[in-house]
C-alpha cells in the first residue's frame, strides 16, 4: 500500500518557527532560499491589520462621545471621557508610528460612525441619536476637543 506524503511548508507547520527563519536568512541576505510568497502576504496582512486597529479605536472613541454627550447617566461620565482619553492616546499613538495611516481617516470616519451607531442604538433604543456627526470630523478636533464641555457639536 502506498501513501501519498503531503509536503506542508514550514509556514504552515509553525508560524513561530518560520518568521524566525524568514528573519535570518533577510538578516544573512538569503534571499534566494525566502518563502516569499508568504513574506508578502505577511506584510500585506500587516497594513490591513494597522488600518482595521484605527478604525475599531475611531469606531470606540465615536461610541463613548456619543453616550457621553446623549445618555443622561451622569454616574457614567467619568468611565466615557476615561475610555475617550484612551481611545484618543491609542489613535495618536498609531497616527504617529505610522503617519500614512492619517490618510484613511475621512473615509474611515462614516464607516466608524455607522459601526458606532448600531451598537449604540442595541444598546440603548429610547436615546435618539443623531443620524450624522454634527461636529467636526478632522483628526486634530476629534483627539483634542472636548464636546460636552464646549458645547460645540
Amino acid at each position: 500500500m502506498t501513501q501519498a506524503v503531503e509536503k506542508t511548508s514550514l509556514y504552515d507547520r509553525d508560524f513561530l518557527l518560520w518568521t524566525e527563519d524568514t528573519v535570518a536568512k533577510l538578516r544573512l541576505g538569503d534571499f534566494q532560499e525566502l518563502d516569499l510568497e508568504h513574506v508578502i502576504e505577511e506584510i500585506e496582512a500587516l497594513g490591513i491589520s494597522q488600518k482595521k486597529e484605527l478604525l475599531s479605536h475611531l469606531t470606540t472613541l465615536l461610541e463613548h462621545i456619543l453616550k457621553r454627550l446623549y445618555i443622561p447617566m451622569s454616574l457614567e461620565y467619568n468611565g466615557w471621557e476615561r475610555t475617550i482619553r484612551e481611545q484618543r492616546r491609542e489613535i495618536r499613538v498609531l497616527l504617529d508610528q505610522m503617519p500614512s495611516l492619517k490618510n484613511y481617516w475621512d473615509s474611515f470616519f462614516p464607516k466608524a460612525w455607522n459601526f458606532a451607531m448600531k451598537d449604540l442604538q442595541i444598546e440603548y433604543p429610547q436615546i435618539q441619536f443623531p443620524r450624522e456627526w454634527q461636529g467636526e470630523k478632522d483628526i486634530k478636533t476629534m483627539l483634542d476637543r472636548a464636546f460636552w464641555d464646549t458645547n460645540l457639536l
